[in-house]
């Protein structure tokens, strides 16, 4: 009998969605200002008298998201009762929207970051806002918010100031994504895991953000989250009755209240892998203007980390950093005590032969600053007055450590730690599991984050040559950088080249390092030289998971970083987006068997121009970095 009524109800559903008209008036289209992106939203009437919300997208003409669904579930009972109201029981929040108006703007505008990939980040979309209201409850009213880029589209919903006062407690958001059959997705199930390439078919998991996407057609794809600060994070998963369908995964429920928005719902789409990198700035126009008065204490810079914490060793890693341009050295965690435990006090040091006001004055003589782990159990009894007492110490910074993620309550505690850091003239590096959704650009004090795996797992090369394409779609990534460890399982060139290739504006070098461990190695003139903020950013070649070549400016010089995958490989490295016209002295840091050092790296000049085409030769998880100064003339 429960088999007859199962089926029953599943040859109800389907003659219901198969019973679906669009509504002509709730019709709207978007493209993107240079034409190639073309959204639509529709409702459609159901046979049984509710109304469904639905969006695709085209980019070049070509379909890339077809019919899928926008659906977003609340529970406000427990409110609607409290304060006497009507109790909504609709089975589905939107089913009894009704569209009211259809709202066309327009931006283009330009703004400059304190730091970043670029000097100049343009700011330019068509958008649509889509005003509904319940048909049988005129308090609730939604909009469905869309603005199109040539970067990429962005969704959200939107709760306008309810005219009654009840709180919104969203239990599930249901946005979904019907893609191409054939396309693969790029999974990781958290945010530091390995990534696998897999079909819409069987993950094992939900999947991190963003999530980047091979689609049969040769082009790329990638799925992401924007202004995550009021909500529970979304990953996503595949939906169980669509095939091809990804669908949104709230971690928890979200209690809000009005008004409010969610999160935007990011998709890009591009014919090389490498665009998705340079339109990563549309996460950025997605979240508010800095809202930092006076940001000179926000200062981007290379730092490595005290690996021996004594007063002696952090005097040899301030002399190191000076020799080798390094701007901050790092204190991690066990400074003050044992970092799990409500017990350990994160304002004096616990650690003996360990003067930490002598260091920070040491350091600030030899223009040197100074960062300081402090683990989420000290932020959260302690943050009322830590980061004031580190600011009176001289403190630049302060690395989170093993931050809660994931839940409503969590995200917001992290935006609130970040605001009081700002407060207090901090920087903030927030490690483990945990990426951010472009809040960098409103809190620019927020200079990094790990929700990465780096080399603290010493992953191999095939992996660093998928995290461009996907994590670093989010922003900068804390990989932490090392050179001399023996559990590298690359080359040292292809640490090297990391520099250039992997985008962070605090940069972790010599991760499990110590001064002792350097021999003055020629090729530590690279990461000498390279600066951890841009001009401008080109990702001249690469595929996920097998090679990329990524090419950044500072002033006049450029900086490249190829890196491969396990195997060795051979690339031509064109040089066609110098100006013409223009000489440079090519440094190029490759490895070689036959120099004499642990290290093997070799060094050679070259002079070259934009007609130059170099040939790479990779060996098996090798890289190569290459200086460009311009030839001065006499």
């Amino acid at each position: 009998m429960k088999r007859v009524v199962a089926l029953l109800a599943s040859f109800g559903t389907l003659a219901n969605v198969a019973a679906q008209n669009i509504i002509d008036s709730t019709k709207a289209v978007i493209t993107s200002p240079d034409k190639n992106y073309v959204v639509s939203f529709y409702q459609k009437q159901n046979a049984d008298g509710t109304r469904s919300l639905f969006y695709t997208l085209n980019y070049k003409q070509q379909p890339v998201i077809t019919e899928s669904s926008l659906d977003i579930q609340l529970d406000n009972h427990l409110s609607e009762r409290a304060m006497a109201l009507k109790v909504d029981s609709h089975a589905r929040w939107c089913e009894n929207l009704q569209v009211k108006a259809i709202r066309y703007t327009a931006k283009d505008t330009s703004w400059k970051p304190l730091y970043g990939e670029r000097a100049v980040i343009r700011d330019n979309y068509n958008a649509v806002t889509i005003e509904m209201v319940k048909d049988d409850n005129s308090i609730y009213w939604m909009h469905v918010e869309m603005r199109v880029y040539n970067e990429g589209a962005a969704v959200r919903y939107f709760f306008p100031e309810n005219i009654k006062g009840t709180y919104y407690r969203v239990v599930a958001e249901n946005t979904s994504f019907t893609l191409p059959a054939g396309t693969k997705a790029w999974h990781a199930a958290w945010a530091q895991a390995p990534y696998q390439l897999l079909p819409l078919q069987n993950w094992p998991d939900e999947s991190e953000r963003p999530l980047t996407l091979q689609l049969p057609n040769g082009w790329y794809a990638c799925l992401a989250e924007a202004q995550l600060v009021d909500y529970a994070r979304t990953k996503f998963k595949l939906s169980k009755e669509i095939p091809n369908t990804i669908v949104t995964s709230m971690y928890t429920p979200a209690d809000l209240i009005s008004p409010v928005a969610t999160p935007w719902r990011v998709m890009m789409v591009a014919e090389t892998p490498g665009e998705l990198i340079t339109h990563n700035d549309l996460l950025l126009n997605l979240n508010d203007p800095s809202k930092i008065a006076d940001p000179g204490f926000i200062q981007p810079g290379k730092i490595m980390r005290v690996m021996t914490q004594t007063t002696k060793d952090a005097y040899e890693n301030i002399d190191f950093a000076v020799k080798h341009n390094l701007q901050y050295i790092l204190f991690d965690w066990k400074w003050y005590g044992p970092a799990f435990t409500f017990t350990s006090d994160a304002t004096k040091v616990a650690i003996p032969d360990f003067d930490l006001p002598g260091i920070i004055k040491y350091g600030k003589e030899k223009g040197i600053g100074v960062w300081l782990y402090c683990n989420l159990q000290g932020l959260y009894a302690q943050s009322d007055s830590l980061f004031r007492v580190y600011h009176d110490w001289g403190v630049k910074g302060v690395k989170f450590g093993f931050v809660q993620a994931g839940s409503h309550r969590w995200t917001t505690w992290l935006e609130e730690m970040i605001r009081k850091c700002a407060a207090n003239k901090m920087m903030v590096n927030i490690h483990d599991d945990w990426r951010p959704t472009g809040e960098q650009r409103t809190w620019p004090n927020l200079m990094t984050a790990e929700g990465i795996r780096g080399n603290e797992e010493m992953p191999e090369a095939t992996h660093n040559t998928v995290l461009p394409f996907t994590r670093f779609i989010a922003g900068a990534a804390d990989y932490t950088l090392c050179y001399y460890n023996e559990r590298i399982k690359t080359t040292h060139a292809h640490q090297l080249a990391m520099a250039a290739v992997y985008y962070s504006p605090i940069q972790t070098m010599y991760w499990y390092d110590k001064p002792a461990f350097s021999n003055n190695e020629p090729e530590l003139e690279f990461w000498d030289k390279i600066p951890t903020s841009w001009d401008e950013t080109k990702v001249l070649q690469g595929k996920p998971g097998e090679f990329i070549t990524t090419a950044r400016r500072k002033g006049d010089d450029w900086f490249i970083g190829t890196l491969t995958n396990n195997d060795t490989r051979t690339l031509q490295l064109s040089f066609d987006f110098l100006p013409k016209g223009k000489k440079y002295t090519a440094t190029i840091y490759g490895d070689d068997d036959s120099v004499q050092t642990k290290t093997k790296v070799g060094v050679q000049k070259k002079v070259i121009n934009a007609a130059t085409l170099l040939e790479v030769k990779l060996k098996p998880s090798g890289g190569q970095a290459i200086w460009l100064t311009p030839v001065i003339k006499k």
